[in-house]
């Protein structure tokens, strides 16, 4: 039995394990706890691509007020320009909030969602001393609703 491997397997192990207990605090700590669903309100297709009017409602989880000043659909392809919108909302600490905004994406993603996928939404959150800050919110449907 080669000893010097198995000595250099468990050292492998023991910094693994300390690494993951060292950032996982950090994660829990940074992440926004935000969660979202969607209503489709209206579409036009517009050949490769659909206009899609969304109901938002967001739920933040977390204690302090996250101003949020930009919206983009993340889908599965990378987003287009349509798929981002300036906005101006504020959700509350422990609170919820609804928004309706205009995308445009292209139809293939717009098909998935048909076929139970999850839009993604990225909040570009202002933070302290004029920073930002970005956080992913997966978007479930709301329930009862079929995309339309």
């Amino acid at each position: 039995m080669n000893y010097q491997n198995l000595g250099f397997g468990k050292l492998r192990l023991v910094m693994a394990a300390l690494f993951a207990l060292g950032i996982q605090p950090a994660l829990a700590k940074d992440a926004l706890l935000v969660s979202g669903s969607y209503q489709v309100v209206q579409t036009r297709n517009l050949g490769s691509q659909s206009q899609i009017r969304l109901r938002i409602h967001l739920v933040n989880h977390g204690p302090s007020d996250l101003p949020i000043q930009r919206m983009t659909l993340w889908d599965f392809s990378h987003p287009d320009k349509g798929g981002t919108r300036a906005c101006t909302v504020t959700l509350g600490a422990h609170a919820s909030a609804e928004t309706t905004q205009d995308f445009t994406i292209r139809r293939s993603d717009f098909e998935l969602w048909k076929r139970g996928l999850h839009p993604r939404l990225v909040l570009e959150i202002d933070g302290p001393r004029n920073t930002r800050s970005k956080t992913v919110v997966r978007l479930d449907r709301i329930s009862g609703q079929e995309a339309k």
